[in-house]
């Protein structure tokens, strides 16, 4: 019965609700020329900034690995 209300609910809110809002929605998000490229510029960070990291860690790990390891003396051939 109470899912029965709250769809009820749901169903009387979305036909009184205003059109104009869904319409002229842009309005309220004051968009502009420059906004597609803030959009761009912040997903271009978003994106390559781990790969920047990835590759730094993946190039200083074995830079730090081989100079702290001790060479071996004797070698394996035989």
């Amino acid at each position: 019965m109470r899912a029965a209300l709250t769809a009820a609910a749901c169903v009387l809110l979305l036909v009184h609700s205003r059109a104009g809002f869904a319409i002229d929605s842009y309005r309220y998000l004051h968009v502009s020329i420059e906004t597609p490229w803030l959009i761009f510029i912040f997903l271009l960070f978003a994106i390559f900034i781990p790969f920047v990291l990835m590759l730094v860690l993946m190039w200083r790990r074995p830079m730090r690995d081989s100079s702290a390891a001790p060479k071996p003396k004797i070698s394996d051939d035989e």
